[in-house]
Parts: C-alpha cells; structure tokens; sequence
C-alpha cells in the first residue's frame, strides 16, 4: 500500500489539481466575461467620442 510520504504527494496532487480546476471555473465564468464585456463597453465609448470631436 502506500507509505506516509506517498500518501502526502497525493494529497498535494488532488489539492493541486481541485485548486486548478475551481480557478479555471473561476477565470471561464467570471473574470474573462467581466474583461470582454468591460472592454466592449470602452470601445462603444471610445467610439462615441470620436464621432463628437
């Protein structure tokens, strides 16, 4: 079976591994259609002035 220190690598694995999936989740759901729709929004005022001036 496994010893101590094999037990802690995997451990540190699954952790690794749970924190990376649940960051991915994060930056697909959250922070990346945050930044598209922010930048979008500065383009469309961008452009706006532009037309006045």
């Amino acid at each position: 079976m496994f010893e101590f220190d094999q037990y802690l690598g995997f451990l540190a694995f699954l952790s690794i591994l749970t924190i990376g999936f649940w960051l991915m989740i994060f930056l697909l759901t959250f922070v990346i259609p945050y930044w598209l729709f922010g930048s979008f929004m500065q383009y469309l005022k961008d452009r706006k002035e532009e037309r006045k001036s």
